[in-house]
């Protein structure tokens, strides 16, 4: 008995597979992505050659890429370009053309064709917002002056994704066409039909889309199928329109954009981008060589190198530039040293338009290997990699940072408590020790939260607790005690812990006062005292303290 061929049992063995990878690169600290890329490869006909059901699984794949520019389109609100702010712009925009430029002449240097060079150029700018937001939330710097900055400049290379390849798009309409003038031709009939598309998008905005998606969210799973067919159906009519399945389900994201639903669909269809983008890089991986890139090694090492190490130093110059202390443009520095998953599907729209060789395919996806691989752990380490790397910094910073300087109003002031933390914990210490006549200064690393702070008339100011020169600025001679509101992580106590860090700073600036620091764990406490801390306060074992204080005072007198 002969077993048949079931591309069934072909899917279910490459989901296999992608589980046992993808726990690798977890218990490595690596993105899926990562992963993914690996499981691509060893699925090719250069490894393993497990593949054989090739239009289920490009199926799959294009739907993923049709999702995953859904995902774009829905964060395209109409009012974003007018919230993004100056720095944004400025930062992602600069990025964009020095890397570009430079990516251009290293690739002429190299020897590839002015095309090739342009293509690589181009994808070396993009960064990937999914891999640089989990990562800065892992580390709750998502909500930090870097991590707002950054998210700022990704949403900049998400609308530059968007315009390079509707250029893409409409130059591969006139390679495909044949003559000269049936490309004109053909031009002219995709832009009359994005026109209509967008016409009809606009509409669907302002008349159907919030009625229509209010009725659909009566019922979650309803929902959720309706954003992926509308990204399904607009992904097909661009493609038969001739602009593209990518700019189709873009499109279908933009008319979602504006209710009040995205939050909820993108939240939803998240997981789903991430289960259907495994099959595009398995497609991937059964069009590249292992044996070419080989051949490859030497221009994705100089590729690679300018990657993580020019494009932070083209952040960094920009930030200093514009105001911004060396640290905090080292660290925003850091999330656009890789390269992402739209640097990928830039290529391979390349490659599907016959403007590449699959070589180039295969080119930037080990650079995206090399590069996404190591700036995880740079940004994962990147305090401890500033720490090294700050003697070096000096030319990066302007003599005076004018955007992160402290206010003028809280020079020369006393201070009875400095309170690092203004989150809902640390808020609410400091509103009732300033209730009992303290005068307390809170620091935070969110500047939202330090105008919440000053919004409730508490002294307040942006500020990094494990910055030696910010703590040297602050009035801590006369400050009888320092508390850092803040927990650890959830790997408890460690070398790099953040209120370690803290307390050995205060002590070597000279501060002879009292430290509390915050625990959630009670088994840290002996570890934090050791560490110089005089006062550990423990949220929910005090909560529960003055809770049962309380509960006795109301309890019945028991009868003799």
């Amino acid at each position: 008995m002969t077993m048949e061929y079931s591309a069934f049992g072909e899917i279910a063995l490459l989901l296999a597979v992608a589980a046992a990878v993808g726990l690798v690169g977890v218990l490595l600290r690596q993105p899926l992505i990562v992963s993914f890329i690996a499981v691509g490869l060893a699925a090719g006909p250069s490894a393993f050659d497990l593949v054989r059901s090739h239009a289920e699984i490009e199926l799959l794949a294009e739907l993923g890429v049709a999702v995953l520019l859904f995902l774009v389109g829905i964060k395209l609100d109409v009012k974003l370009i007018r919230s993004l702010g100056v720095v944004s712009l400025t930062t992602g925009l600069g990025q964009v053309v020095f890397t570009s430029v430079i990516g251009f002449a290293i690739g002429l240097a190299l020897g590839y064709s002015p095309t090739d060079s342009l293509y690589i150029a181009v994808a070396l700018t993009f960064s990937s917002t999914i891999i640089i937001v989990k990562l800065l939330s892992d580390k709750r710097e998502i909500d930090s002056l870097h991590g707002q900055v950054a998210l700022g400049f990704l949403i900049v290379q998400d609308l530059v994704v968007v315009l390079a390849m509707i250029v893409l798009s409409a130059v591969g309409v006139g390679t495909a066409s044949g003559g000269e003038a049936g490309g004109v031709g053909a031009i002219l009939r995709v832009v009359a039909s994005g026109v209509v598309l967008v016409a009809f998008v606009l509409v669907f905005v302002r008349f159907i889309a919030d009625p229509l998606t209010e009725r659909m969210a009566s019922a979650p799973e309803l929902l959720i199928c309706y954003a992926i067919a509308l990204a399904a159906c607009f992904a097909a009519i661009g493609e038969a329109a001739g602009f593209g399945k990518e700019l189709g389900g873009l499109l279908a994201g933009v008319a979602l954009a504006s209710t009040r639903f995205r939050d909820a669909i993108g939240a939803r269809l998240a997981p789903l981008r991430d289960f259907l983008l495994l099959f595009f890089f398995i497609a991937l991986g059964t069009g590249l060589d292992i044996g070419q890139l080989g051949s490859d090694l030497p221009a994705a090492f100089l590729f690679s190198l300018f990657v993580l190490v020019g494009n932070p130093l083209v952040v960094l110059a920009i930030m200093g530039a514009m105001g911004f202390r060396k640290r905090t443009g080292f660290l925003d520095g850091l999330t656009v040293a890789q390269i992402s998953e739209f640097s990928l599907i830039f290529i391979a729209m390349g490659v599907s338009l016959g403007h590449l060789d699959a070589s180039i395919l295969g080119l930037v996806t080990l650079i995206g290997i090399v590069t996404i691989a190591l700036s995880t752990y740079m940004i994962t380490y990147s305090h401890r990699l500033y720490a090294l790397c700050e003697p070096l910094l000096w030319p990066f910073e302007r003599r005076t940072s004018h955007r992160e300087q402290a206010a003028d109003s809280t020079t020369g002031t006393r201070y009875d408590v400095i309170l690092f933390g203004l989150g809902r914990f640390g808020t609410a210490i400091g509103a009732r020790l300033a209730a009992t006549g303290a005068k307390v200064l809170g620091i935070d690393f969110n500047p939202q939260a330090v105008r919440q702070a000053r919004a409730l008339g508490m002294d307040a100011e942006f500020g990094d607790a494990s910055d030696a020169e910010f703590l040297a600025s602050l009035p801590l001679e006369h400050t009888g005690i320092v508390v850092s509101s803040t927990p650890a992580h959830e790997t408890g106590v460690t070398h790099d812990d953040a209120r370690l860090q803290l307390v050995g700073a205060l002590r070597a600036s000279g501060y002879g006062g009292r430290i509390a620091l915050t625990s959630h764990k009670a088994q840290e406490v002996p570890a934090l005292i050791a560490a110089g801390a005089d006062l550990v306060l423990e949220p929910f074992q005090d909560a529960a303290d003055q809770a049962v204080e309380r509960l006795v005072q109301h309890l019945p007198t028991a009868e003799a």
